[in-house]
């Protein structure tokens, strides 16, 4: 049980989170099941469940996933890396960066790439120079691939960011134990190290998977709606006055992705809080 004295800390923080996440939420579930008229419907959900909404959360997922498992793996070996240096330095300052690069996003971040590897960018035109035609087939920046692309330059940071204390606390008994009973380095990655972080690893992955999917600015800047990504989808409905009943779907859609990545975010906190426990 909280003291009193912590509850009255606490209080900006509690106040602060039911005016700016709990209002909104309240409003979303309100309306998502509200038409025009304010009737109750379910129509705003079966909207959602066909048609190009559908193909907007199966695109978004296909995103999320994938990003958040390369980033996953390159992000992780990164911060092995910088774990195991004993350059102090260096982690301090690929830490600093990744904390930087894992905040930078939307119309700058389009624009960064916009102006490297666009149709005109900067590498593109050096690529051509010396006869690499970066856009002579099928592959564009405002693509899938490219977005991914864009997506990846804060994915990754931030798997460092948050992966790098925790291998900071593996420790070195359990490397001397596993020697001690003739376990090669492999055998020790295999059947020590990889079981203990698995949990984390599934957590970190879930938290990329929000991360992504959650994303906006970016990919609207980058792509101009050609995506049908969940949070364009949504920014679309609530400025258009066209489609009856669109602020509601647009509401129906912010619920479901509500659902999706409040999902993932519980299952990291979960996980967590399960291989806390090896690090004390």
């Amino acid at each position: 049980m909280l003291k009193r004295s912590g509850l009255i800390g606490l209080a900006p923080l509690l106040i602060y989170m039911a005016i700016f996440l709990g209002l909104p939420l309240t409003a979303v579930f309100r309306f998502s099941f509200l038409n025009s008229e304010n009737e109750f419907t379910l129509n705003n959900f079966a909207t959602i469940s066909n048609g190009i909404y559908r193909e907007g959360f199966i695109l978004s997922s296909q995103l999320s996933l994938v990003s958040a498992l390369i980033s996953l793996v390159f992000g992780f070996l990164f911060a092995y890396a910088l774990a195991t240096t004993k350059w102090s330095y260096l982690r301090k300052l690929v830490s600093t960066a990744s904390g930087v690069l894992a905040n930078t996003g939307g119309v700058p971040l389009a624009f960064m790439f916009i102006a490297v590897l666009g149709t005109y960018g900067a590498l593109t035109t050096f690529l051509k120079d010396i006869g690499i035609e970066l856009y002579g087939g099928s592959w564009t920046l405002y693509s899938f691939s490219g977005l991914l692309i864009v997506y990846l330059y804060f994915q990754v940071p931030l798997m460092v960011l948050i992966s790098l204390p925790v291998l900071e606390n593996i420790k070195i008994e359990w490397r001397d134990a596993a020697s001690s009973l003739g376990a090669s380095n492999s055998t020790y990655w295999r059947r020590v190290l990889i079981p203990i972080l698995t949990p984390q690893l599934l957590g970190f992955f879930l938290l990329l998977f929000a991360n992504s999917f959650a994303a906006y600015a970016t990919a609207a800047a980058l792509t101009s709606g050609s995506l049908a990504l969940v949070p364009v989808q949504i920014a679309s409905l609530i400025s258009s006055n066209v489609q009856v009943d669109g602020a509601n779907t647009a509401m129906a859609l912010g619920l479901g992705m509500v659902i999706l990545v409040g999902i993932s975010t519980i299952g990291y906190a979960l996980l967590e809080k399960r291989t806390s426990q090896w690090r004390r």
